[in-house]
This record gives structure tokens, C-alpha cells and sequence, in this order.
């Protein structure tokens, strides 16, 4: 098993080829720590914290984490990139499907992760008051390197309410509320029936996918309100999270037409009907340089700020998905699905 070795004072300490800056609160840096260790790559978790900032700024050039220092590559903060990066500079065992159908499917419920399901698991940390409030006072152990301060509601009463007002900006608002508790409910039932078939979303073995939803997912774990809805409700689901905390390769990547039955249905109730309406719109609403985005999603109005990041994503998604249409498995799955009218 590589070595995962958690650090705070970096001076006094042996490091790897490979430093992984990251937060047990942040779930991009969940998803990129359970790719390295799928990867049997040796590497120091630091843990970020007022010890170690300044290091970290010194590095990083947005404020979030994770970052990901490594032994050939400069300096990295987006999940997706580092796990394509890792992926080929260790492509053993790989965490890529099989067949070009199977691939690209992984991309678009790994982009439907880090976009969409992000907004769920923000909402249900922060819009109700006993979970924001324990996430708070985790946040502030964090940067106190894993020690509670002494006098510590003020700054925990603090970092609750600045997150709460950045509901609006992530879209998870009161607005929206509905939505994205009838999305979160809907697409882990709907993964809950896949599971029941299958040890990771596309067989034996995880891919981008797993490890991208696995991560929001065990954000969600941690706030008692959707944890105890998923341990209610979706038991496979919840042995799948705690699984994908250090997977394994099991049996080979399974084929579409064996995933098909459980697997398009995740695609056709949620997928097709939540992430790709929103994505589309935003997509559109950034191209044009507007400033707010409306995308018409079951019915509703989902209405927030344009997210120019996520409109970066998802075009790189659109052209990976169009380049792939010459293969007739993945055309005849999307068009099963709702989802063709996203990717023309």
C-alpha cells in the first residue's frame, strides 16, 4: 500500500516525490487522495493550515484546494487535470473504461460530479443549521492544524455564515432548494439500483466517474442530514463511498451492454433532465458574456451567477463527446437517453 503519510510541520519531516495539499472538507481534494491511492502512488497528505499557508500560497495560484505537487509537472489545482495527468504518467491500474462508449460516459458523469452534484452537497452543508454549524467548527480544526481552538464560536459562527452567503453564488440557494433535493434524491436512488449490480459504476474497476462522485458523496456522509437519508435509502451507495476511500481493481471494466439496464436510466431520469439543461445554458450564458444564467430544469427555473469554470468543463466534455460520435454504442446510449440534443 503506498505511503499516505499526514503532515503539518513540513521542515521537520521526510517528503514524497509527491505532496497533495488538500482538506478532509473539500471534495476535490477527496476525489484526487483516492485516485493516488488507487494508483499505489507514494505521497504526503498536508493538510492545509495557518502552519502551513504560507508554503501553500507560495504555490498555489488560485486560494482553493487541492494542490498537487509532483516530481515532473508543475504545480496543479484541478482535480480533473491531475487525475488525467496521473493517469498517464502511471497508467497501471488503469481507472479508464475499456471501449470509447464506456470513456466518454465516465467524462460526462465525472463533469455531472465536480458541477452539479457539488451544488447538492454545498446546500446540504450549509443551508441548514445544525450541519453548517458542525462543518464549521471542522473547517476551523483544520486550519488550527487539528486542534479545536480555545475560543473558537466566535470564528465557528463566523466561517458558518460566509459560507451561507455563498449559497447564491454556488446556485444552491432557497431558490433552488427544491430542485437539487429532488436531483440528490433521484440520482442516488438511481445509483443505489446500479450498485446493486455492479462493484463501481462501469464494473470491476473504478474510473473518473467513481472517484469524482465518490468524493462529493463522502462530503455528504459527513453532514448528518443527507447521511442518514443515504444510509436510509441507498445502503449500496453508502458501502460504495466508504469502499472508494482506498479502491481497489477487482474484475475487469464490464461492457455497455451489460451496464445498459441500470446505467441508462441514471442518464435518462437525471442526467439528461438536470446537469446538461443547466451545463447548456451555461455554457451559452458565458459565451455571451452575460452575467446571470436561467436554464429551464424539470419543469422549474433554475436561475443563478454564470459559472465561467464550469462553462470551461463542460465545453471540454462537449468536444470529447463529439469527437467520440462515430462509435454506435455511445450514439445509441445518448440518444436513448435524453442526452444527444447536448453534445450536437
Amino acid at each position: 500500500m503506498p505511503t499516505d503519510r499526514a503532515k503539518h510541520n513540513e521542515s521537520r519531516m521526510p517528503m514524497s516525490d509527491y505532496r497533495l495539499f488538500g482538506a478532509d472538507t473539500s471534495p476535490y481534494s477527496q476525489k484526487v487522495r483516492s485516485f493516488l491511492r488507487y494508483k499505489n502512488i507514494d505521497f504526503d497528505w498536508v493538510s492545509r493550515s495557518r502552519e502551513n499557508e504560507e508554503e501553500f500560497q507560495a504555490l498555489a495560484r488560485v486560494a482553493s484546494v487541492p494542490l498537487l505537487v509532483s516530481p515532473s509537472r508543475s504545480a496543479n489545482q484541478d482535480s480533473t487535470a491531475i487525475i488525467s495527468a496521473l493517469e498517464e504518467d502511471h497508467p497501471e491500474p488503469t481507472a479508464v473504461p475499456d471501449d470509447v462508449a464506456t470513456s466518454t460516459l465516465a467524462l460526462i458523469l465525472e463533469d455531472y460530479a465536480d458541477e452539479w452534484l457539488n451544488k447538492i452537497m454545498f446546500l446540504e452543508r450549509w443551508s441548514q443549521k445544525p450541519d453548517r454549524e458542525d462543518a464549521a467548527l471542522r473547517v476551523l480544526v483544520q486550519l488550527y492544524g487539528g486542534k479545536r481552538p480555545r475560543a473558537y464560536k466566535k470564528a465557528q459562527k463566523q466561517i458558518a455564515e460566509r459560507m451561507a452567503d455563498r449559497l447564491n453564488l454556488v446556485g444552491a440557494d432557497s431558490a433552488n432548494a427544491d430542485m437539487l433535493k429532488a436531483s440528490f434524491e433521484r440520482f442516488a436512488t438511481l445509483l443505489n439500483a446500479h450498485l446493486t449490480e455492479q462493484l463501481y459504476i462501469f464494473g470491476g474497476r473504478p474510473s473518473a466517474a467513481d472517484f469524482a462522485l465518490a468524493a462529493q458523496f463522502q462530503q455528504m456522509m459527513m453532514d448528518k442530514t443527507p447521511a442518514e437519508w443515504l444510509k436510509k435509502h441507498a445502503p449500496f451507495v453508502v458501502a460504495w463511498i466508504e469502499n472508494m476511500e482506498d479502491p481497489k481493481p477487482g474484475a475487469p471494466f464490464a461492457s455497455l451492454e451489460a451496464l445498459a439496464p441500470t446505467l441508462t436510466p441514471l442518464f435518462a431520469e437525471e442526467v439528461s433532465k438536470t446537469y446538461l439543461p443547466w451545463a447548456k445554458a451555461n455554457s451559452k450564458a458565458a459565451e455571451r458574456g452575460d452575467k446571470n444564467v436561467s436554464a429551464s430544469i424539470e419543469g422549474g427555473s433554475f436561475e443563478q451567477t454564470t459559472q465561467t469554470y464550469a462553462a470551461r468543463a463542460y465545453d471540454s466534455v462537449r468536444k470529447a463527446v463529439g469527437a467520440s460520435l462515430s462509435d454506435d454504442a455511445l450514439k445509441g446510449f445518448l440518444s436513448e437517453a435524453g442526452c444527444s440534443k447536448f453534445f450536437g
